[in-house]
């Protein structure tokens, strides 16, 4: 598992603690690996999910640090979204 995944468990842990998040999200990190979120917190795996976003290691930093706003890099193309997009925006909102 990558040092950016192993990040990125403990940024997501951070931001979706009392976060009202109900169902399955996956962050899918070209050539890292990827991250699960319920709502239970997040953890490293590649499992099935409601929704599947999947960008570079540097937009996804960019991303969890609050940087980049998540429906800005879905709008220019950076974050590619398969799945539920309503389950999108309630992540997006959480990770704001």
């Amino acid at each position: 598992m990558s040092d950016i995944v192993n990040e990125a468990v403990t940024v997501l842990n951070e931001k979706l603690a009392g976060a009202d998040f109900s169902g399955t999200a996956k962050f899918d990190i070209e050539g890292e690996g990827a991250v699960m979120m319920d709502e239970s917190g997040a953890r490293a795996a590649d499992d099935a999910a409601d929704v599947t976003l999947s960008a570079d290691a540097e937009t996804f930093k960019s991303i969890i640090s609050g940087d980049t706003n998540p429906t800005s890099a879905f709008m220019t193309g950076k974050l590619k979204v398969d799945g539920d997009m309503g389950m999108a925006m309630k992540l997006a909102a959480v990770l704001a």
